[in-house]
């Protein structure tokens, strides 16, 4: 028998803990699923950031801490934490973001807005080009990034990537490192942000890399709020450099009601909904990683706690 804590909200522990009991039983795994239990015999932590659990000092039988957060900035740092530490990447998370980022994009590339938003009637007769004629950049492409980049690529969009280190995707025009980014903002008509948050990655979108974009492009933020300097993006944005930006999430959320992101016509905001994770899918890749625990096989979706993510 072994014991999984579940360290979140206690109304998540009501959606999980059917899910993960059954999961492990299938997998021949005896388990106490619980809110519960004595750290020293704590096996397995089932984690949100957001959790009261701060301090991990305490379990040192634990095998893996398994947040249930695609990010994990919030805990990366923690000094307590010295067991292995495993992000999030299901395929509940995965499917919303591409259906999220999919939907916005369509909606600028389309010019929706004018048609949905049209108070005075006016009659519009002017065609968007066709999708092979729209060049979209993703910045990120981790398990999200190709996701969306190969949605976006099955569409006809001309898809360019950028990550930190090279990559090599089928169909993708990657483009890495410091050097590689203005390549990558160049022809970005449209730009989508699914980068970590880090302090490498921080203000990656500032008022240098906003002018290598084209003039009248448009921004799409489902990935982390710190990715923008909000200052840089906001002049961007009443100037024309940027026509448009749909950003999802924020340094502070809920965004204050004051914030001038609310206030501009061609900003849209959301409130942190791109995607979020499923209970169903994210019990399987709880399971799959105690499974591995406890027949010695490397976890899935390990953190590298020197890259941050």
């Amino acid at each position: 028998m072994i014991n999984v804590l579940f360290a979140a909200r206690p109304e998540q522990f009501e959606l999980y803990e059917a899910p993960l009991l059954q999961g492990l039983a299938q997998r021949g795994i005896h388990a106490n699923v619980t809110t519960d239990c004595p750290p020293a015999d704590v096996d397995y932590v089932v984690y949100a950031p957001s959790s009261t659990l701060q301090d991990f000092t305490p379990y040192t039988r634990c095998k893996a801490v398994l947040s249930l957060w695609a990010g994990v900035e919030k805990i990366v740092g923690n000094a307590s934490l010295t067991q292995p530490l495993c992000r999030m990447v299901d395929s509940g998370l995965r499917d919303g973001m591409v259906e999220w980022v999919v939907g916005h994009t369509l909606r600028y590339h389309l010019g929706m807005d004018q048609h949905i938003v049209n108070p005075d009637h006016i009659w519009r007769e002017s065609h968007p080009p066709l999708a092979q004629d729209r060049p979209v950049t993703i910045l990120g492409l981790g398990a999200l990034g190709q996701a969306c980049a190969a949605a976006l690529t099955a569409l006809n969009f001309p898809v360019s990537g950028w990550s930190r280190g090279p990559k090599q995707i089928d169909g993708l025009t990657c483009h890495h490192g410091p050097d590689g980014l203005k390549p990558a903002l160049q022809n970005a008509e449209i730009l989508i942000l699914l980068l970590p948050d880090t302090p490498e990655t921080e203000h990656v979108i500032n008022a240098q890399t906003l002018t290598q974009m084209p003039r009248g492009s448009t921004i799409i933020n489902p990935g982390r709020g710190p990715l923008i300097e909000d200052k840089a993006l906001l002049a961007a944005l009443k100037e024309g450099q940027i026509s448009a930006a749909c950003l999802d999430v924020f340094r502070v959320e809920p965004l204050p009601q004051d914030h001038p992101y609310w206030h501009l016509p061609n900003v849209t905001v959301t409130p942190h909904i791109a995607s979020g994770t499923r209970p169903t899918t994210a019990a399987e890749v709880l399971v799959e990683n105690i499974a591995r625990g406890e027949t010695g096989a490397p976890f899935v979706h390990l953190v590298d706690r020197t890259a941050g993510y």
